[in-house]
C-alpha cells in the first residue's frame, strides 16, 4: 500500500460526491467531533442541526474542520480535510433564500435530518423553528489517497 497527495480537483470530487462528514470544532482547548450530513454547493458545505453542544461551540469559535472519506478497504481509501468557518443561517429575511437553498440540497440526501431532528416543512423554515441551518465556508482543502500495491 502507498499513500499519495490528492490534487485539488480530486479533493473537490470527493467532497461533491459525499454526504457524510466528521465535523470537528473546538472550545477552551477541547476538541469535539461528530458525524454530520452535508450538501455541497460552490465554496460552501450546508448542514442542519438542532441546538446543542456543537452549535454552542461553533458559535463561540467559528473555526471548524470536516473530514470526508471514501472507503473501499483498509488499503484503498480517500480522505479529504476541509478547514473553514461556521456561518449560521438564521430564520431571518436576509437568510431566507440561502436557508431554502440549503434545505433543497439537503432534502435530496437520504435521512439527512437524522440525528438532527424531524424533517422541517417550508412553513417552519421561515418561522420560529428550533432547526438550525448553517454552512461552512471552505478556506482550505487537502487530501490523501491510499492505493493497494507498491510504489
Amino acid at each position: 500500500m502507498f499513500v499519495r497527495v490528492m490534487s485539488r480537483e480530486e479533493c473537490q470530487g470527493v467532497v461533491a460526491a459525499g454526504d457524510l462528514a466528521r465535523l470537528a470544532c473546538c472550545r477552551d482547548d477541547q476538541p469535539y467531533i461528530v458525524p454530520i450530513t452535508y450538501a455541497h454547493s460552490g465554496n460552501r458545505l450546508y448542514c442542519f442541526s438542532m441546538p446543542g453542544q456543537k452549535i454552542d461551540w461553533m458559535r463561540s469559535n467559528p473555526k471548524v474542520s470536516l473530514q470526508i472519506a471514501e472507503f473501499a478497504s483498509n488499503r484503498q481509501w480517500k480522505s479529504v480535510v476541509v478547514t473553514g468557518r461556521y456561518q449560521e443561517l438564521p430564520a431571518t429575511q436576509g437568510c431566507h433564500h440561502e436557508r431554502i437553498h440549503a434545505w433543497s440540497l439537503l432534502e435530496k440526501k437520504p435521512n439527512w435530518w437524522e440525528p438532527g431532528g424531524l424533517k422541517p416543512v417550508p412553513q417552519e423554515i421561515s418561522g420560529a423553528s428550533a432547526h438550525i441551518f448553517f454552512c461552512v465556508e471552505m478556506d482550505e482543502m487537502t487530501g490523501r489517497a491510499a492505493c493497494a500495491g507498491e510504489l
